[in-house]
């Protein structure tokens, strides 16, 4: 399997898309960056990073699960509600 690190400009594309839909969840309660990732006990550059769908720059984000589903759990929506409807091929080719 390739791994996710080994970016792929589908990978790309699906790290920035989970950053926005985390985004749009916590604009949609008024919580600030500061907030979430205080209560989803995250650093906020670690926080405000996966918002951009990176991990350092230039770099996509991979998040931990248990990082999206505290972040789920800050937001009160399901972890599914953060994920793309369609998710990259990782398989080997």
């Amino acid at each position: 399997m390739r791994s996710a690190s080994s970016s792929s400009p589908e990978w790309d594309a699906y790290a920035r898309a989970i950053g926005t839909n985390i985004q749009r969840q916590r604009v949609a309660r008024g919580y600030s960056q500061d907030r979430v990732a205080y209560e989803a006990n995250l650093s906020r550059y670690t926080y405000q990073k996966l918002e951009k769908g990176e991990s350092r720059p230039g770099t996509p984000a991979n998040p931990r699960l248990m990082t999206l589903l505290a972040i789920a759990q800050v937001l009160s929506v399901d972890l599914g509600d953060l994920l793309p409807a369609s998710a990259p091929d990782l398989s080997a080719r």
